[in-house]
């Protein structure tokens, strides 16, 4: 996945983050679920999007960065 992939996942969870923010009279259970989904989704994109930045500034291979597991980027937040 490039770059460019990674910001066009980014905007279409943003996009549904927003919907359902957006959403008047509360969110049902699985909605409030999948709002979760979104923010730890879009945690784990940006964390990939900020590795493969790097590595290119660094002159290596963008393409090394790695997905890392949801309660690794979400420990970040400490």
């Amino acid at each position: 996945m490039d770059n460019e992939q990674i910001l066009d996942d980014i905007g279409a969870l943003v996009e549904e983050e927003r919907a359902l923010r957006q959403r008047t009279g509360g969110l049902l259970p699985e909605e409030r679920e999948r709002l979760a989904e979104l923010e730890v989704r879009l945690d784990q994109c940006w964390d990939l999007l900020r590795q493969r930045r790097a590595k290119a500034e660094f002159g290596e291979d963008p393409d090394t960065a790695a997905l890392r597991p949801a309660s690794e980027v979400e420990s970040y937040r400490s």
